[in-house]
């Protein structure tokens, strides 16, 4: 800061004095370059007062107001610092997170499954089983209704043999057979006692 300061007072000084030089060598009136020279010099004097006192006076509040400046932004930088690594860390909470309810969701899909699976698979085996009672059912009852069957085939069969040996009796029995048959049978009871 102080070489920028000397740097423009120095280029000052030489702007003055080249005018002044300008001014003294011209055409025209001539004006004692003394008197010239002291004026210059008391302006100039005036000049790098009035500059100091601005320079002392200015430059305090201006260092305070760039300090202060420089010393937000360091605050804002800190707290911008702390807010990303505030948000990082909830980045990172909230992805492990969804990783776990992701894993949790897949555990539970797979139990899911497999209690499917399973209860597939008691269905099938009550299926199964019911298919054979109801097998074995239909089969007692068909073997029940073919035993009904056949008593009853056989009764009808005996009931027409019956018919058809009476029929025969009738058509081929006469007193004759009658009579014969008694006779036997007599002898056969004569034998036995």
């Amino acid at each position: 800061m102080k070489t920028k300061l000397t740097g423009i007072l120095a280029g000052i000084l030489m702007v003055a004095t080249a005018s002044t030089v300008l001014a003294a060598g011209g055409e025209g009136h001539h004006v004692d370059s003394g008197v010239l020279l002291k004026d210059f010099l008391y302006r100039l004097f005036n000049f790098a007062v009035t500059f100091g006192l601005l320079a002392y006076f200015v430059t305090k509040p201006i260092r305070k107001g760039l300090s202060g400046r420089k010393e937000g932004i360091e605050k804002s930088l800190a707290e911008a610092k702390a807010a990303q690594e505030k948000a990082e860390a909830k980045f990172a909470e909230y992805d492990d997170k969804l990783t776990k309810a992701s894993a949790e969701i897949d555990d539970i899909y797979a139990a899911i499954k497999r209690e499917g699976e399973l209860e597939r698979e008691r269905i099938l085996a009550n299926a199964r089983e019911m298919a054979l009672k109801i097998e074995e059912e239909a089969k007692k009852s068909a073997a029940l209704e073919v035993a009904k069957a056949r008593i009853e085939l056989q009764r009808e069969a005996s009931d027409m043999a019956l018919k058809v040996a009476e029929e025969l009796l009738k058509k081929n029995f006469n007193s004759n057979d009658q009579n014969r048959l008694v006779d036997e049978y007599m002898k056969k009871v004569g034998e036995l006692h």
